[in-house]
């Protein structure tokens, strides 16, 4: 087996482990409103790379042994990142009938339904990390990984990117390169900071190697945006 092989056997092995992860955590179908947990999992197990949660376990082992807490941190930001996905994907956004080669999921469950799914996997994703922040009380890695996973998800991350590159195309205006490299900068590299920097905090890392891991994640995704 060359090296190429022995690579891509690994990645199918991470990626199998972690969507075992993602099974884990995910709620049980039940209720009146089950459906709705039906339509998380869908979205959620539609497969993809699983980079961000893979990022964050390897910086955990680059930095240290893994903590109790970094399976429900690494279920959860690919709960916020799959949330951006099928938001994305819904008709006042880019209007996109299939991702990943099957059909996305305001398609299969109706639009009112795909909006619903993806502020449950958010509003979950951190009934996810609170839970493991309930079960370590006083852990100040757990406090402080909770805080960069909100951040980078929120305005000043994910969502502020997604905001300037939506008025950027209303507008129709000639997007610069400092508001470029703005919108790639939050909206696809403040969740694989949010990977790096969670995986090293978990880990023990000082304060200046977290910084160096924030760094890695930004020029990493702004590599990640350029070739996709």
């Amino acid at each position: 087996m060359n090296s190429k092989e022995e690579f891509t056997v690994q990645m199918k092995r991470k990626v199998a482990e972690i969507e075992e992860i993602l099974k884990e955590y995910l709620p049980k179908p039940e209720g009146y409103q089950k459906v709705i947990m039906e339509a998380m999992e869908y979205s959620l197990m539609a497969g993809g790379k699983r980079l961000r949660p893979m990022l964050m376990r390897e910086t955990s082992r680059l930095f240290g042994d893994e903590t109790e807490a970094l399976c429900p941190f690494m279920a959860a930001l690919e709960m916020i990142h799959t949330y951006s996905l099928v938001h994305d994907d819904l008709p006042a956004m880019d209007n996109d009938e299939y991702r990943r080669g099957r059909k996305t999921t305001h398609i299969v469950y109706g639009e009112d339904m795909g909006i619903l799914a993806g502020d449950a996997l958010l509003n979950y994703a951190f009934e996810t990390v609170a839970a493991a922040l309930t079960r370590n009380e006083g852990d100040w890695r757990i406090v402080r990984a909770f805080s960069v996973l909100a951040q980078k998800a929120g305005i000043y991350g994910m969502i502020g990117g997604q905001v300037v590159d939506v008025e950027s195309e209303k507008t129709g205006q000639t997007i610069d390169r400092n508001r470029l490299d703005f919108i790639y900068r939050l909206k696809t590299g403040a969740l694989i900071e949010a990977s790096l920097m969670i995986g090293a905090i978990l880990a023990g890392a000082d304060e200046v190697s977290v910084a160096r891991m924030q760094e890695a994640g930004a020029k990493l995704g702004l590599a990640f945006q350029i070739q996709d």
